[in-house]
């Protein structure tokens, strides 16, 4: 028996139904385009086996360490690493054991889906995880990653990866980029540009990562205008390892356009590392302007991944430091919080800004609206929280009446987990198809632009948007 229904996420009405199928049918062996995600470089440059079962499912999927942590079962126990990288429990068998015992916790989410896929599709299981099924579960997974076949280059060419990107510091030196490029392999890898370290005065090394960050760059990072510079050097060299885009995860969508005189003097304070809260939001805001700037100039893709209250807990932050599963989404304005920005470069055809939301109730109140009028402006998919198949058909709902298709930029599936990211794309074509089945069953979309619609949300926007 399979572990999945092929009608899974279409809807229950026969002729919807049937439509959505023949819809999905012509996408889902489209290539996956990957603009945005957390997949290490490393892994295609060296080509080692992954380590273990538990090592590629479990310890570096905050999904899935998150829900177990919730029930009591401590993040040592799975493997997570201390901040200092210690690893306290490295039995892959046991951690595994102890994943597959809780496994019923997954039931009606979305990892259950993923990781569903991902046995059944990547490694031919069909049985359901369970204690008792454990061990046959890791021995065969185990197995597998020692073949060939199952090597990450030779995954990502089965998984029918077109381009995948990487999200990277500007203190990276992009080393794995630079030996995947002069390697045999064809596979696209490219980077993008993530400058949180040296755009949030909040970071406990703001100061030592701007003094690196001129040393990278050739330039005295330390005054504003070879900070600027020191930014244009490093985009410049992430665009010759593939960069299209950069992305800037800050907790609110805040941005400034301030004098240069009131910069610079934020800017001394970030510094000095004696910023007001206020004030650092302020500078992360005028940065966010900055490099709004900087992309019509480059021609990078500017992403707002704001509204994460990241690492909510002080004591799992001092024992595991960040990217734990301890980030909650918080409440996020945009029109009022865009507005600078916008009245600077907002009226720009040749800017491109795509922004992501925690928060859903701005959907139909602020976002679409904005991404309606403006012509800098796309909205991304639904993210993280909402990396769901309820997540993503609340977006068409309540984005569509007002942005329409061509004011969104089709997914990405923002995930370190490397084995999940077809059963993602697999999720978003359902529900787009099902979408797009049930405007045409009730008389609002006709049939051929319903064909049509699916091959951009799956494949075309997606390239169009990330200039791929």
């Amino acid at each position: 028996m399979a572990l999945l229904d092929e009608n899974r996420l279409f809807p229950i009405e026969p002729t919807a139904r049937n439509l959505a199928a023949a819809l999905y049918e012509t996408v889902k062996n489209l290539p996956i385009v990957s603009p945005h995600g957390h997949t290490d470089p490393r892994w295609y440059a060296e080509n080692e086996p992954f380590p273990d079962p538990a090592q590629l499912f479990v310890t570096p999927d905050h999904y899935v360490f998150r829900m177990l942590f919730s029930q009591g079962i401590p993040l040592e126990d799975l493997g997570v690493p201390l901040a200092d990288g210690t690893r306290l429990e490295t039995d892959g068998r046991k951690i595994w054991r102890l994943f597959a015992e809780n496994y019923h916790l997954f039931r009606g989410t979305p990892s259950r889906m993923w990781l569903d896929h991902s046995f059944q599709e990547v490694f031919g299981l069909n049985a359901r995880l369970s204690a008792e099924t454990a061990d046959d579960f890791y021995d065969h997974i185990a197995d597998c990653l020692q073949r060939p076949e199952f090597r990450p280059r030779a995954l990502f060419d089965r998984f029918g990866i077109e381009v995948i990107a990487t999200t990277d510091s500007p203190l990276d030196d992009l080393r794995w980029h630079r030996m995947i490029r002069e390697s045999d392999w064809n596979g696209r890898v490219v980077t993008a540009y993530r400058p949180d370290a040296v755009v949030d005065p909040d970071q406990a090394a703001f100061a030592a990562n701007i003094e690196r960050f001129g040393e990278i760059a050739g330039t005295d990072a330390t005054t504003w205008d070879g900070y600027l510079e020191a930014h244009r050097n490093r985009r410049a060299y992430f665009k010759e390892f593939g960069a299209t885009s950069s992305d800037h995860g800050h907790p609110s969508a805040r941005t400034e356009n301030l004098s240069r005189a009131d910069t610079v003097a934020l800017f001394e304070k970030a510094l000095a590392g004696t910023c007001t809260p206020d004030e650092a939001d302020a500078f992360r805001g005028q940065m966010l302007t900055e490099m709004a700037r900087m992309s019509l100039d480059d021609g990078l893709v500017l992403q707002i991944h704001p509204g994460s209250r990241r690492n909510h807990s002080d004591t799992m932050m001092a024992r595991f430091g960040p990217d734990k599963g301890l980030d909650i989404p918080g409440r996020t304005d945009y029109v009022a919080a865009l507005k600078p920005l916008l009245e600077a470069v907002g009226l720009e055809p040749d800017l491109s800004i795509i922004l992501f939301t925690l928060d859903e109730t701005a959907y139909s109140r602020e976002l679409a609206p904005l991404a309606g009028v403006y012509p800098s402006l796309k909205l991304g998919p639904a993210w993280w929280f909402h990396d769901s198949a309820e997540g993503m058909r609340r977006f068409r709902e309540l984005t569509t009446e007002t942005a329409g298709f061509y004011n969104t930029v089709g997914f990405n599936d923002d995930t370190r987990a490397f084995c999940s990211i077809p059963a993602r794309h697999d999720v978003s074509r359902r529900v787009d198809c099902a979408y797009l089945a049930t405007l045409t069953t009730t008389g609002r979309l006709a049939e051929d632009e319903a064909y049509e619609v699916a091959q951009d949300l799956a494949y075309r926007l997606v390239k169009q948007a990330y200039r791929l």
